[in-house]
């Protein structure tokens, strides 16, 4: 069988999605290819092949990131990285909000940090952790 799945992209609505762009450009490296509509509403920064869309909405109250909606610290995205530790060192000085620093997560076997963005949304990167 023939590879047909090549990602997947999180949705996030956003209250200003210029700001939104910029701050996944500024802090977490990513390209803002281009922006849909006059004046924009839409988005997908994009970097190593990875794709977050972002959509500005009108109304704040249904931006509803999983931390804020259960109460707890749940991801809103997971990205898979080749070296937790080289990433963060790289973004963490650039402006990202960090929401915890690189961790061993040792129940699923990786090391990983989380940020959040201006809208709150928690995107956790991870990479498996070396076996010692």
């Amino acid at each position: 069988m023939s590879t047909q799945l090549l990602g997947i992209a999180p949705y996030f609505l956003v209250r200003d999605v210029v700001k939104a762009a910029e701050y996944y450009r500024d802090a977490l490296g990513f390209e803002i290819p281009r922006f849909w509509g006059e004046p924009p509403v839409f988005c997908m920064p994009e970097r190593d092949g990875v794709v977050v869309m972002l959509s500005q909405t009108c109304d704040a109250s249904v931006i509803r990131p999983n931390a804020k909606a259960r109460g707890d610290e749940s991801w809103d995205s997971y990205i898979w990285v080749k070296d937790a530790d080289a990433l963060y060192a790289e973004v963490e000085p650039r402006g990202a909000i960090v929401a915890y620093g690189p961790m061993l997560k040792d129940e699923y076997g990786n090391r990983e940090f989380g940020v959040r963005d201006l809208d709150g949304y928690l995107i956790a990167f991870g990479s498996t952790a070396e076996k010692k």
